[in-house]
């Protein structure tokens, strides 16, 4: 049991207590610091395994996880805010401070996309999308340019925010849409994307997030392909994690663990057919193979290669 001896741990509980006695999560000074100070404390590979923490620190965990999705709210609108004010939004996406982490992200995800599917997607989801569509501008930009991206958001000044981004542009103003709807009320329409994207922030406790995978199992055409953001180590302090057997009704094909400045994990499964679902070789909870490690290229401007640790389930369990 992982307890608050732990020195990480320690770490992370006073910067909790620091960050909860804030009067706003809105960016400035010492939103700022502090959760860079929390960010550079969870980034670091470690063996932690936070379903092992005592029941505090979970509580702890839990809050903290709410708290980091609401100053990264508050962030994405400021920075949204200030690029809508250029007559070409698009063109200054790098005075956002992780603009490079979503690069990175998005190449990674790309990477692990084309792996998994032999035609790019001409329709895809994005579930959970916020004020500052990153991922959906990066990847509509420089690696699926002929695809549609329709991005769901519950939030309709969030949607607003994102829609003046791309007004101006004249090919991702025909190539993405918002919609403001909880997604748990979105069905038949999800059959008709190749691939859905769910953020790491939708569903931030464990049974929330299992409510809306089950729902998107439930209505995604089968075969699709769903991509998640999950945590790892002590970033699971930061995000909420995605185990495998969350996955009921997907076949997970694999989850990449980056080692750098990228924070969050990425795990992809596949719909699994309704005529496979109930058979021997597709049980319903999703069958895993060992753990193993291999070399990865991430965009990088350092072009290092990074280490990332990828759990394969077979395609074809027959």
């Amino acid at each position: 049991m992982v307890c608050e001896k732990d020195p990480l741990v320690q770490k992370v509980c006073e910067l909790y207590e620091q960050i909860s006695s804030l009067e706003s999560l809105k960016p400035c000074k010492d939103v700022n610091m502090l959760f860079t100070q929390l960010v550079v404390t969870c980034m670091p590979p470690s063996p932690i395994d936070v379903t092992k923490l005592c029941k505090s620190i979970q509580d702890i965990r839990c809050k903290l996880i709410r708290l980091c999705g609401e100053a990264e709210g508050h962030l994405e609108s400021h920075f949204s805010t200030i690029l809508g004010s250029y007559d070409n939004p698009l063109h200054h996406l790098n005075i956002f401070p992780y603009y490079s982490n979503y690069l990175k992200l998005s190449q990674l995800e790309f990477n692990i996309l084309t792996k998994h599917c032999s035609n790019l997607p001409t329709k895809v989801a994005f579930v959970g999308s916020g004020p500052l569509p990153l991922t959906s501008i990066v990847l509509a930009s420089f690696h699926l340019t002929t695809t549609s991206f329709h991005n769901y958001d519950i939030d309709p000044s969030a949607n607003s925010m994102a829609l003046q981004l791309v007004s101006s542009d004249p090919d991702l103003s025909q190539r993405m849409f918002f919609h403001t709807s909880d997604i748990m009320d979105i069905t038949n329409d999800l059959k008709d994307y190749d691939v859905v994207f769910l953020a790491a922030l939708v569903g931030m406790d464990k049974e929330t997030k299992i409510r809306i995978i089950d729902h998107l199992a439930e209505y995604m055409a089968p075969g699709a392909l769903l991509m998640l953001r999950s945590a790892h180590g002590a970033r699971a302090f930061l995000y909420p994690v995605v185990d495998p057997c969350d996955l009921r009704g997907f076949e997970v094909l694999s989850i990449f663990h980056p080692t750098d400045e990228v924070i969050n994990s990425v795990v992809i499964a596949r719909k699994i057919p309704i005529t496979k679902q109930c058979s021997v070789e597709y049980p319903l909870a999703p069958t895993k193979l060992p753990n193993k490690c291999f070399d990865i290229e991430m965009f990088n401007p350092l072009n290092h290669v990074n280490l990332l640790e990828e759990l394969d389930i077979q395609e074809q369990l027959s």
